[in-house]
Order: C-alpha cells, then sequence, then structure tokens
C-alpha cells in the first residue's frame, strides 16, 4: 500500500477510461473485493480450484 497518492501521470491515465462516478464505482468494488478476501484468510476459507 502506498503511503501517499496515486502519481498524477497514472491518475490521468485512468481518467481518459472512466468517468468521476466510474472511478467511485471501481474503488467501491476494489474495497468490497479487499474485504471479501480479507475475511476469507481470517476464517480460513478453502480455495475452491
Amino acid at each position: 500500500m502506498h503511503q501517499e497518492h496515486v502519481p498524477d501521470a497514472v491518475y490521468e491515465r485512468v481518467r481518459e477510461h472512466f468517468s468521476e462516478e466510474d472511478m467511485v464505482h471501481l474503488t467501491m468494488a476494489i474495497i468490497a473485493i479487499n474485504a471479501w478476501n480479507r475475511l476469507a484468510i481470517g476464517f480460513r476459507t478453502p480455495i475452491n480450484r
């Protein structure tokens, strides 16, 4: 995890493809997936392959 903000160049590249609303939705999806993964690790959920 970065200690600083996303570099301007990276942010601008993302803005070429996503609207402000899209970026909020994408960020919320990433947060949810991260939370689910942490819960799965904490509860030792077996990996389904």
